[in-house]
């Protein structure tokens, strides 16, 4: 994991208050097809420059830094839908098979 690191948040056109974190200039295609088809075209929302140390809305830097260094990417879902998140874990699942 990096100390710091620009990212690009982008909202998802299909589903409301869910957001993706990426390098920034990360090309979109890279990410799991999956993924890019259930979160819809992607909308940009800001660019930052993250620390651990970050607090952000729902998230903490350090979470978001350790997911990229794993996965290239940051899923933030809804928290008050708790069957929309098994719903799209679900549909991700399944679209990757």
């Amino acid at each position: 994991m990096k100390d710091r690191e620009f990212v690009s948040v982008f909202r998802s056109s299909k589903k409301s208050d869910t957001y993706i974190y990426v390098r920034r200039g990360q090309n979109w295609d890279d990410l799991p097809e999956a993924l890019r088809s259930i979160f819809g075209q992607p909308v940009h929302a800001m660019d930052l420059l993250l620390s651990p140390d970050k607090k952000l809305a729902r998230t903490t830097g350090k979470e978001v830094l350790e997911a990229l260094a794993e996965k290239d990417f940051f899923l933030q879902m809804p928290e008050e839908q708790e069957t929309y998140i098994v719903d799209f874990r679900r549909k991700i699942e399944q679209r990757g098979q």
